[in-house]
């Protein structure tokens, strides 16, 4: 199999260090590995693979220059725009987790448990796109139960992690549980987020719409439709919990035929990166603090509707920074280098 040269655009964020670590830890065909980053950046080290790496600036002739063939961008919206072109008239595929060419028409948005077969379609823009981290997880665990009973309508809350606003807003939480702690927590910053989040919990991620949703809650609408090819009824309420790492979801799943809770424990626990932890006597569910550094996505609390035979509910859990986001993407380009070869 032919070796790759890979660019991680957005080497020292949160989610692009978990990138490099997962390539570490797979057997991923590479050539070369080139880190970049702003110009704020650029000369920094890090380490990969045993060797030290020097993360370099990203400009719109890098890409060219270091014959880059697989880009994955993680570094915001407005980066990706400014530069996955680039990237793509290098000769570059692009995976990019950002929101900024989701809904793209003619962007594959990809899950590789869902819809590995739109990777094909990379062809058309040289991009692939990453979905939301909330849509991710959930759409893993909806996949196997909808092929089973036809889903026709999901209800969802999140819960989720401050890494999914990035460094700055994990560290706030900490600073700010630091001033809790020293009676001072009237006196700690508040700018990651619109409301203190330490002790809290803020029915907000993003800006609302004119529909009273927020953006996030109608990416995880938008999203869902455009990867499993159906239109499903989707409503989400999205939070913002005083939790470093790992998003939770409590999933209504509204169906078309009668359904089991035994038998979607079976059919969950053969679909593929879906660990389910259910019993509840023995106090086993999914929780945030377990899912960390795991590329599996968590299933539990799944039980029968009190009032109808076609309504499951149940409880998902997955690291944000990896399932949600850096996992997905390198998943996305060991699909891409098995079609390409």
């Amino acid at each position: 199999m032919k070796n790759y040269n890979v660019a991680v655009v957005g080497a020292n964020g949160a989610v692009g260090e978990e990138v490099l670590r997962i390539l570490e830890e797979i057997d991923f065909p590479l050539n070369k590995l080139v880190p970049l980053a702003s110009s704020r950046s650029s000369g920094k080290k890090i380490d990969f693979n045993a060797k030290e790496l020097t993360i370099l600036e990203l400009t719109n002739d890098i890409f060219e220059q270091e014959g880059i063939e697989i880009a994955i961008f993680s570094a915001g919206g407005s980066v990706s725009a400014e530069f996955a072109p680039a990237a793509v008239k290098a000769g570059a595929v692009v995976i990019d987790n950002t929101s900024h060419f989701r809904m793209q028409e003619d962007v594959p948005l990809v899950v590789p448990e869902v819809n590995p077969e739109d990777i094909a379609k990379w062809r058309e823009s040289g991009i692939i796109a990453n979905p939301n981290c909330s849509t991710i997880q959930m759409i893993q665990a909806l996949k196997p139960l909808d092929d089973a009973y036809d889903l026709v309508r999901v209800d969802v809350a999140t819960y989720q992690a401050t890494s999914g606003a990035g460094k700055s807003a994990m560290e706030e939480l900490v600073n700010q549980m630091q001033a809790f702690f020293a009676f001072k927590l009237d006196e700690a910053e508040v700018k990651a987020f619109n409301q203190q989040i330490a002790l809290n919990v803020i029915p907000q991620i993003d800006m609302f719409l004119e529909n009273g949703f927020t953006k996030e809650e109608m990416k995880m609408v938008n999203e869902t439709t455009k990867i499993m090819h159906k239109e499903i009824a989707l409503s989400a309420t999205c939070v913002r919990v005083p939790v470093l790492r790992g998003h939770s979801e409590a999933l209504t799943l509204t169906f078309d035929s009668a359904v089991s809770a035994d038998e979607a424990r079976e059919i969950l626990s053969q679909a593929p990166n879906i660990i389910v932890v259910d019993n509840p006597s023995q106090a086993l569910y999914p929780m945030p603090k377990d899912c960390v550094d795991k590329n599996e996505t968590y299933v539990g609390r799944i039980r029968e509707d009190v009032y109808a035979n076609n309504i499951l509910h149940m409880f998902v859990v997955a690291d944000n920074l990896r399932v949600g986001a850096a996992t997905n993407a390198v998943r996305i380009a060991q699909k891409w280098v098995e079609m390409e070869n």
